[in-house]
């Protein structure tokens, strides 16, 4: 082991010489660290000053939160539980069929955003922009959109989930055409297959269980989504919802919030036991 009192000054000296960003960074890097936090520091700041944000406004809204929370207890459906029941099946409507359209649609369009698959990268690059525009517009957006193109209802909504999925699962698809194993593609080449049977016995098989997995978490994403496109007029139990809000029936409100929690934690539970089978335990806990 190296002592310290063993090194000589010229050592050190010879050291600062060849490794001078060991002992300190320069002049340069130091000031533009300090510009860097300055600026971070300054943009907190004026973020908490722009938007008010205050100790004093945070506990008027606390006050207020309490006294909605009381008001939410004891919850009453006041004879409308049949009818939110039926809201909550809509919503799940929405949700299922919104998936299922953006899943078929995202299944072609995954091979073909995939390298491996279609090597033309002009090609490529431009089927994954149009994948960022479908899902960069958030689902709210395109809801608001649709309302607007074909009226009120869930079929808005379902076009919504439809669409935003649409972009998503076929990123999220041609990434995993991507990743899969080139030995059994290979080996289906080699059984003298043409191009439709090598992506039908060497791609499919190895990317269909991500696939599903991944259908089914947007799924139990879209429900929660679906809750809450109703605000906007595009069906559902969010239309109930805000609708209870608005009028200050708070009782009422608390029975659909409670709906929609025991919903979504039951849709988010089977769908995670389903993909544990399909992909694993593991690689499922890693989805969540």
């Amino acid at each position: 082991m190296l002592r310290v009192d063993a090194i000589s000054e010229a050592e050190i000296v010879e050291a600062r010489r060849r490794l001078p960003r060991v002992f300190s960074r320069p002049i340069k890097e130091r000031l533009l660290s300090w510009a860097g936090w300055t600026a971070f520091a300054g943009l907190v700041l004026y973020c908490l000053v722009r938007f008010d944000f205050s100790p004093f406004r945070l506990w008027d809204g606390a006050h207020e939160l309490g006294l909605i929370t009381r008001l939410m207890f004891p919850p009453s459906a006041g004879g409308n539980f049949d009818l939110f029941l039926w809201a909550i099946l809509e919503t799940l409507g929405m949700a299922f069929l919104g998936t299922l359209i953006g899943g078929v649609l995202a299944f072609p369009l995954g091979f073909l955003a995939a390298k491996n698959i279609v090597p033309a990268w002009i090609f490529h690059f431009g089927i994954r922009r149009v994948f960022d525009v479908l899902r960069g517009v958030d689902v709210f957006i395109w809801a608001l959109i649709f309302v607007r193109a074909i009226g009120l209802g869930p079929l808005a909504g379902i076009m919504a989930i439809a669409i935003s999925d649409t972009g998503t699962l076929s990123k999220l698809f041609s990434e995993a055409i991507e990743n899969i194993d080139g030995k059994q593609v290979e080996g289906v080449k080699a059984a003298g297959a043409n191009r439709i049977k090598v992506v039908r016995f060497g791609v499919v098989p190895q990317v269909l269980p991500v696939m599903l997995s991944f259908a089914l978490y947007m799924f139990e994403s879209n429900v929660r989504a679906a809750t809450i496109l109703g605000i906007v007029g595009a069906g559902g139990i969010g239309l109930l919802l805000a609708d209870r809000i608005r009028a200050h029936v708070w009782d009422q409100a608390s029975v659909i919030i409670i709906m929609i929690l025991i919903t979504v934690y039951a849709i988010d539970f089977l769908s995670k036991k389903i993909r544990e089978r399909l992909i694993g335990k593991g690689k499922s806990e890693l989805m969540n």
